[in-house]
């Protein structure tokens, strides 16, 4: 019979928390801090045989350039390569280029961006339909906020005879 005890050999509550400052790679200034100097980094790499029929192989799989480039840039913010920002900068032509290393293989990709609708943009129609609907309700709900303005003023006429011992006061 197994016992469910804490494991005395993990990492005690908050440890993370008591290193100094500047002992991790993303505490420290960043390696590169332009995007030109982080995509002189970066675009070499994609072109090494290794990584290259890597990338030909995940592309295959369905995997969206986005989230490849994505996880490419949020490593190298922990490797302390570059910072957040000229990361998020420099993922367009990270994606540019996986797209140009899966157009040269000659396979199909997902680029892993959607058309979205524009929500502040709303058709003409829909706004038409939706002042005729409130139109038709208008009635309705001018009748249900005199109801409501009735049981208020009931509620309050019961609440003003109630007296005694235990009664509510309001």
């Amino acid at each position: 019979m197994e016992r469910n005890t804490p494991p005395l050999d993990g990492p005690i509550a908050g440890q993370s928390l008591t290193t100094e400052l500047g002992n991790r790679p993303w505490q420290k200034p960043a390696q590169y801090t332009t995007p030109e100097q982080a995509l002189e980094y970066y675009l070499p790499r994609l072109n090494e045989p290794q990584v290259y029929d890597q990338l030909i192989d995940v592309m295959r799989l369905g995997i969206p350039l986005t989230t490849i480039a994505e996880s490419m840039q949020i490593g190298g913010v922990m490797q302390g390569m570059h910072s957040v920002d000229v990361g998020i900068l420099i993922m367009p032509v990270l994606m540019e280029m996986m797209a140009f290393i899966g157009d040269d293989a000659g396979i199909e990709y997902n680029l892993g961006i959607e058309e979205r609708i524009d929500e502040d943009k709303i058709s003409q129609s829909t706004i038409a339909l939706a002042m005729k609907k409130m139109k038709d309700r208008i009635p309705e709900v001018v009748e249900e906020a005199k109801e409501e303005e009735d049981t208020v003023e009931v509620e309050e006429e019961q609440t003003e005879q109630l007296s005694g011992l235990m009664a509510r006061r309001v």
